[in-house]
Parts: structure tokens; C-alpha cells; sequence
């Protein structure tokens, strides 16, 4: 969900619109969910808090997932792209920030 909604910031800060406007048209309609209420302004601001559940953890948690997955024949060819795109975020010192640092690769990928 992360990795969606920080592409979807990413295309509207580069497109012009103001992401808490973006953020108010998705937290006031179907997408009301905590994850969007909570990850959502954080993202909309810019922010980079310490606090949360760190990226380091999230790419190891990805990696046993996968693991399992692998273990049972299953294809997560998301979560496969996902655990890269938080190896990379670990990578570019972004390893204790929040999973709200995903947000920012999509940013910087997408040249903001």
C-alpha cells in the first residue's frame, strides 16, 4: 500500500496538484483507511520521522515472506519489487526511517 500511495504523491507533486489536496479527495472518499490517514500526511509533508516501523525491518520482514512464498511455489512478483525498492531505501541511508521512506524513492526516482 505504501509503495502505491507513495507513487500516487509522487505523480501529483510532479504534475502540479498540492498533495493534501490529493490527500483530502483520498481520505474523504473510499480510501479512508487508517494506513492513508496515518502514512498520508506524512507523506503529503515531507516528513521523515524516526518513529514507526523502520525500513531495515520492513526489508527483512520482505525477505521472509518471500522466503515462504518461495518455499510454496507462490509468485509475489509485488512483494519481490517491494523488497527491492526497501533494499534500495536501506541502501541510500534510509534504513531507520519509517515506511514512509518508500515515498521518498518514488519522489527521487521520479526526479523531485
Amino acid at each position: 500500500m505504501l509503495e502505491s500511495l507513495g507513487e500516487a504523491f509522487a505523480l501529483v507533486r510532479k504534475s502540479g496538484i498540492a498533495p493534501h489536496r490529493y490527500l483530502n479527495i483520498l481520505t474523504s472518499t473510499l480510501f479512508s483507511a487508517p494506513v492513508y490517514r496515518t502514512y498520508g500526511p506524512i507523506i503529503a509533508d515531507e516528513k521523515q520521522p524516526a518513529d514507526g516501523f523502520k525500513m531495515s525491518l520492513g526489508s527483512k520482514d520482505m525477505r521472509l515472506a518471500l522466503a515462504a512464498a518461495d518455499a510454496l511455489a507462490v509468485p509475489m512478483p509485488v512483494a519481490s519489487l517491494v523488497r527491492d525498492h526497501f533494499i534500495e531505501g536501506v541502501a541510500q541511508g534510509d534504513g531507520d526511517a519509517n515506511w514512509s521512506g518508500l515515498a521518498r524513492l518514488a519522489a527521487r526516482r521520479a526526479g523531485l
